[in-house]
């Protein structure tokens, strides 16, 4: 199990933030050749044992001549949309909190599809085990979460409960924040490794289908239903390949409305042909409890309001300066012909410990492939 140092909450995404300046000062490489037509090859990262969707949408079909260059794999969304925007992949994905926090500090990417989110079918749990003693936010204090990485979904929501719960922000910086791989965070939660384990998807339901656990709280229950993560482009690779990026996108949102429209045991079925036939000595198994992406709108259409929420959230704590993203600027929808227009949404009120639960699903219409991100 790998572990890091305790992250202070009020500065969850600091992690985050100091690399992110990096790529700011950089200038993203790839994007295939210039001039009319540019790559049909898109290079990303993959999760052990899933399907995301830009994999479903080019098994179906969806992504025509374009073509997926499959480079390794990862457990991070912030690592992966720092590889996007360094030009080590041609697209990433990741929590929007993530994305914001990125373009913040001056690096050249817009987000342009959902691809995960939080439904009542795909959310990210937090549990414990059956006989643990810890019920409320302030049972929190001390004791060890483990999530797939820091300053994304899992930290922000496990922030998000503690201010909820009324923890001051001393006490809070004692509840300490993990990196598990999401394949091992079951077991370090049984062998008492972590006192929380952060389960979603295909690897929460297996858990609990093994027994013994409790879910203490979900993101779905702080927040509602909500689109929850964008793939994200560098604005060059945008430019460079429009054509490219327009069939990605389509063909990636008509994947999302396929998943939703077809019967789930079909879609279990396809991905696990999937998974078989791409040869990466992966296990199947766990996709049989697949049940939903999670994201809100059809065709992945973004809308303002859940790339706003994290604006003002993460102004409000000091973690981004405002005035360096523009939300008009952070997303497009331009190259999406999978749903229809629909107009930019109004901000949602940032879920501070003061006031009331927000919905964003109310406020955004209502998880990664299974995974928090």
């Amino acid at each position: 199990m790998s572990t890091l140092s305790p992250v202070n909450r009020r500065h969850f995404l600091g992690l985050l933030g100091l690399s992110a300046v990096t790529v700011g000062c950089g200038t993203a490489v790839g994007g295939g050749p210039s001039g009319q037509g540019g790559t049909k090859t898109l290079r990303y990262q993959g999760w052990t044992g899933q399907v995301t969707p830009a994999e479903l949408a080019e098994d179906l079909g969806y992504l025509e001549d374009v073509k997926l260059e499959w480079v390794g794999n990862t457990i991070s969304g912030p690592q992966d949309i720092q590889s996007a925007a360094t030009g080590q992949t041609d697209f990433g994905g990741a929590f929007n909190g993530a994305v914001v926090k990125l373009a913040a500090n001056g690096s050249p990417i817009k987000a342009v599809i959902s691809y995960y989110g939080s439904d009542a079918h795909a959310y990210s749990g937090y549990y414990v085990r059956a006989d643990s003693p810890i019920r409320t936010a302030r049972d929190l204090v001390g004791k060890k979460v483990g999530m797939n990485t820091l300053g994304a979904h899992s930290e922000a929501m496990l922030d998000i409960y503690l201010q909820r719960g009324g923890v001051p922000a001393a006490e809070a910086d004692k509840v300490e924040a993990l990196v598990v791989p999401p394949v091992n965070t079951e077991q370090s939660l049984r062998q008492r490794q972590i006192d929380v384990a952060v389960l979603s998807g295909v690897l929460r339901d297996k858990a609990l289908a093994g027994g013994g656990l409790r879910q203490l709280f979900t993101d779905h229950q702080l927040l509602g239903s909500f689109s929850a993560g964008t793939y994200v482009l560098t604005e060059r690779f945008i430019k460079r390949n429009p054509g490219t990026v327009r069939t990605f996108v389509t063909g990636v949102g008509r994947a999302l409305d396929w998943s939703r429209a077809t019967p789930r045991e079909e879609v279990v079925d396809r991905m696990t042909e999937i998974v078989k036939k791409r040869g990466r000595n992966e296990d199947a198994a766990n996709l049989r409890y697949w049940k939903s992406f999670g994201v809100a709108e059809p065709g992945g259409r973004i809308t303002g309001k859940e790339l706003q929420l994290w604006i003002d959230w993460l102004a409000e704590r000091g973690d981004v300066d405002p005035g360096r993203v523009r939300l008009d600027s952070l997303y497009t929808n331009a190259y999406n012909a999978s749903a229809p227009a629909a107009p930019v949404s109004t901000p949602t009120p940032t879920p501070t410990a003061t006031s009331p639960a927000p919905r964003a699903a109310t406020t955004a219409t209502a998880t990664a492939t299974a995974s928090g991100r």
